[in-house]
């Protein structure tokens, strides 16, 4: 069965390196660095938190990242410890440095997912564009060669749940 997966990831990462041009190459570096650490979804908590109607959104979005860094990167990663994919291939090929820690799932697609959830639950017309930023970062890391699809689709699942159970946390406290 996982023989399988690893067969799948492989032809989608090897489909999608036939998109690679120079261009391509610089739009994917710029989408994936905007997910780099959560930077955007911390950036557009901001105005949420300001904004006192909205305080309550902000605040789930800040906790549903949370979640996801500790499910996905603490825990998971280190539970799996499942190798990139880039660090299977020469220099020449990479179009970004070789991230240090595991694969599986996808960090940045888990967080983006997870901003994802609490705006399709609280402030939907968001959502939307959060959605189109949230699948192009996530594949952005399969562009990149940095995650394989199944690391990519883990993660989105993984942020949507981290997302809503922050929601519903929020809920069950007030």
């Amino acid at each position: 069965m996982l023989e399988r997966g690893q067969y799948f990831d492989d032809i989608v990462l090897s489909w999608i390196g036939k998109l690679h041009t120079p261009r391509r190459n610089k739009l994917m570096v710029f989408v994936t660095r905007l997910g780099d650490k959560g930077l955007v979804w911390f950036a557009m908590c901001v105005p949420f938190l300001i904004y006192k109607p909205w305080r309550l959104t902000g605040a789930n979005i800040l906790v549903g990242l949370v979640m996801a860094h500790l499910a996905g990167e603490i825990l998971i990663k280190h539970l799996v410890c499942r190798v990139r994919p880039c660090h299977k291939l020469d220099d020449n090929e990479l179009v970004i440095k070789r991230p240090r820690y595991y694969s599986f799932p996808s960090g940045h697609t888990t967080a983006s997912f997870s901003v994802v959830a609490v705006t399709a639950l609280q402030c939907w017309p968001v959502a939307i564009p959060v959605f189109i930023l949230a699948g192009l970062i996530g594949f952005s890391r399969l562009y990149l060669r940095v995650h394989y699809f199944t690391d990519v689709v883990a993660g989105a699942l993984l942020g949507l749940l981290c997302g809503f159970l922050s929601v519903e946390l929020f809920r069950a406290m007030l």
